[in-house]
């Protein structure tokens, strides 16, 4: 265990993960940090996007960008980053990223204190190893990082995902959504097309969402998504806002925590949508729902039993059926009964 005086002011640095979703996944153990060591300054390392979902955000005090596609690109960037990170004299590195990577930047960086899950073959580079155990492996992603520090002797504080959103950002999203009920559709994953259900079928969902319950759609992505979009717009009866690819990652969080319904993949966007307590319609299909579903109480879990799901390919090498059987009345019916359950203040997960 961590044996260090939490009354002492240090000074922490906070290794992210590179993905949104397990990032937003992430902010419980953040919190735990914040409340294990309140006086001391918490600095998040994370890539550019990363970065910008996490800043600002309540559980760190301020962030610096690793950037590999930039100014970091390579081994001299690396090394650049490392003589940075030695100039900010962190007193400890505590890492989500599982990569063998972010060790080595530490123990280069010269910070003594050096702790995270022993993966990827880099014990040897922490000072505080901790040991990944089939069981650990199986837990939900939140409770992987918080078992960690628990490990580490850094209690869990009980924090929920939590992301932040500023005035300004609220009042932009509120201007682009204007009145009336929303459902923001996500019908990408930047994992891989196997997570990704059908833009026809979410199309469907988007007609009958505005037809019989008096929702407008709001379709919402990243720049690789846009040809999706364009493809459900064009199936579509009803005319969506579609502001896939045309949004910064905080302008997405501010309409996520916006709208009053969430219909989507197994995605970042869904994590960010759970943070910001959003009633959720989420497909699962080749994923582990046990380890990546949305962590909040207004949730309603659709997939499909199948003999090779979880499968965890970013592309399906068969028939896809984890996804196809899926039917657009299943999301539907998961729809009316989370509106129900909303309604008699009956606020937990449930499955179909």
């Amino acid at each position: 265990m961590l044996k260090l005086d939490r009354a002492h002011s240090m000074k922490i640095l906070v290794r992210s993960t590179n993905w949104i979703g397990d990032a937003v996944m992430t902010t419980p153990a953040m919190g735990s940090v914040r409340a294990a060591f309140p006086s001391s300054e918490i600095v998040l390392a994370a890539n550019p996007v990363v970065s910008e979902l996490m800043n600002p955000h309540p559980f760190c005090d301020r962030v610096i960008v690793y950037d590999k596609r930039g100014p970091h690109r390579g081994i001299g960037g690396l090394w650049k980053f490392c003589r940075l990170l030695a100039m900010e004299r962190f007193d400890m590195a505590i890492l989500f990223q599982n990569a063998i990577e972010a060790a080595i930047m530490v123990k280069l960086a010269g910070i003594k204190t050096r702790a995270g899950y022993g993966t990827d073959g880099r014990g040897i580079l922490l000072t505080h190893a901790i040991r990944v155990t089939k069981e650990v492996r199986r837990l939900h992603h939140t409770q992987y990082y918080t078992n960690m520090l628990a490990e580490l002797g850094i209690p869990n504080a009980g924090q929920e995902l939590r992301l932040q959103c500023t005035d300004e950002e609220m009042r932009w999203a509120g201007g682009v959504l204007g009145p009336g009920k929303w459902a923001a559709i996500n019908p990408g994953a930047a994992y891989g097309s196997a997570k990704r259900w059908y833009p026809e079928r979410f199309g469907q969902v988007a007609d009958a969402l505005a037809s019989d319950f008096g929702y407008e759609s709001l379709l919402v992505g990243g720049p690789g998504e846009a040809e999706i979009g364009s493809e459900i717009v064009s199936r579509m009866r009803s005319k969506p806002l579609n502001m896939i690819g045309r949004t910064s990652v905080r302008q997405l969080m501010a309409l996520l925590a916006s709208v009053q319904l969430v219909i989507t993949n197994d995605s970042g966007p869904m994590h960010m949508a759970a943070a910001f307590g959003r009633p959720i319609v989420a497909l699962f299909g080749p994923t582990d729902h046990s380890t990546t579903s949305p962590l909040c109480s207004r949730f309603s879990l659709v997939r499909k039993e199948t003999e090779c799901a979880p499968c965890l390919k970013r592309q399906c090498p068969t028939d896809h059926r984890c996804m196809a059987d899926i039917s657009v009345n299943d999301v539907l019916h998961a729809v009316e009964t989370l509106l129900k359950s909303e309604e008699a203040g009956n606020v937990h997960g449930v499955g179909t």
